[in-house]
């Protein structure tokens, strides 16, 4: 009797441990073409988890991460997303790829469960009104005024081409590119769409090549453009590299495209390596041999906003941190941040970067 009324004790104990644990989720492209990012999203992620809950956690309780994997897809995006909705995860941060994203927040929207992606820039992610859905990342839409600008002022349009992948994403950031560069007069030489995840697209570079392309403007991922600028190269062709969103802010692109990513152009997020919020953070993960870049940061931020706003909610109640993230200003490792109403930050200023000696450096 004695042993089964210890093991009952036991038994509560152990139940009262589990049921005060807080789950989170990180949810990204932990696998396929994107996967450099999905992991600067999983270590970003683990990381910020570390620090609160050596912190004291989340109201005093400590906070465990799910990882679910989109594959960068929007089908499989809904099923990420319910599979952390089903296993217990209150907030997410995440999706990568808008395409992604975008379904998926519909699944929390449903299930009551908060979600900020550190990456997905398509406008039509917060433009849809869901209350539960904010990003720590600027908007396409930004990225694109800057990126048509600049195409105007340095070349006439039948030097300028633009492709796009025709994911959300990529075709979103072409479409915002191409609308500023006709507000400016200006009508583009080329404007069509490429296969994503072909090995080689030489047959697109002669083309552009054909027609005297001086200047290519890619709505896309970071491996394509890599060969598109690789195929270029090979053929002896200089024509100039240019996009915007940030996904050039990763070796990865450096790797594929090798030599000839150097002097491609592209808007991003302001580097939160060089923020000095982020001086102590990056420290640890170089110390593991990991350099923070890209996403990394911007995902650690997410992490990091959420559990502040928590903490001003004195609750863990969906509407209760809404209202804090909508009312406060937070500080993380990205630098301040806060919301407007639409659920983005009120800071939508890119900053141009160039691929330089085998890196990515602001361009003063």
């Amino acid at each position: 009797m004695r042993s089964f009324f210890c093991a009952g004790i036991l038994s509560i104990a152990f139940v009262a441990s589990v049921q005060a644990e807080v789950l989170i989720g990180v949810a990204g492209p932990m696998s396929g073409a994107n996967a450099w990012p999905g992991e600067q999203m999983q270590r970003g992620a683990e990381l910020a988890v570390m620090d609160i809950n050596t912190a004291g956690g989340v109201l005093g309780e400590q906070v465990r991460l799910l990882t679910a994997d989109d594959f960068c897809d929007p089908d499989q995006g809904v099923a990420a997303a319910r599979k952390l909705v089903s296993d217990g995860a209150i907030f997410v941060a995440g999706h990568y790829c808008s395409g992604a994203s975008i379904p998926a927040s519909s699944i929390y929207e449903k299930a009551g469960v908060l979600m900020i992606s550190p990456a997905s820039s398509n406008p039509t992610l917060t433009e849809l009104g869901r209350a539960n859905v904010f990003r720590v990342i600027i908007r396409d839409d930004a990225d694109g005024v800057m990126d048509g600008n600049y195409l105007a002022d340095n070349w006439k349009g039948p030097q300028i081409a633009i492709l796009h992948d025709n994911t959300v994403f990529g075709k979103g950031l072409a479409d915002s590119t191409r609308e500023q560069l006709s507000k400016r007069g200006v009508t583009e030489a080329i404007y069509k769409s490429f296969e994503p995840g072909k090995s080689d697209y030489s047959a697109e570079i002669v083309e552009l090549q054909s027609a005297n392309i001086a200047v290519l403007y890619v709505g896309g991922y970071q491996t394509e453009m890599g060969l598109l600028i690789r195929a270029a190269r090979d053929r002896g062709y200089n024509v100039q590299l240019v996009t915007g969103s940030g996904v050039l802010a990763t070796e990865e692109f450096g790797l594929i495209a090798g030599p000839a990513a150097e002097g491609t152009r592209f808007t991003s997020f302001p580097d939160p390596r060089l923020n000095p919020n982020a001086l102590e953070v990056i420290k640890r993960f170089r110390a593991d041999g990991f350099d923070p870049e890209g996403y990394t940061l911007l995902t650690y931020a997410a992490i990091q906003t959420w559990a502040a706003a928590v903490d001003k909610a004195g609750s863990l109640e969906l509407q209760a941190v809404i209202v804090a993230l909508r009312e406060n200003e937070f500080t993380t490792v990205i630098g301040p941040i806060a919301f407007d109403t639409k659920g983005d930050i009120t800071t939508q200023t890119p900053v141009w970067y160039v691929w330089k000696a085998g890196t990515y450096v602001p361009i003063e």
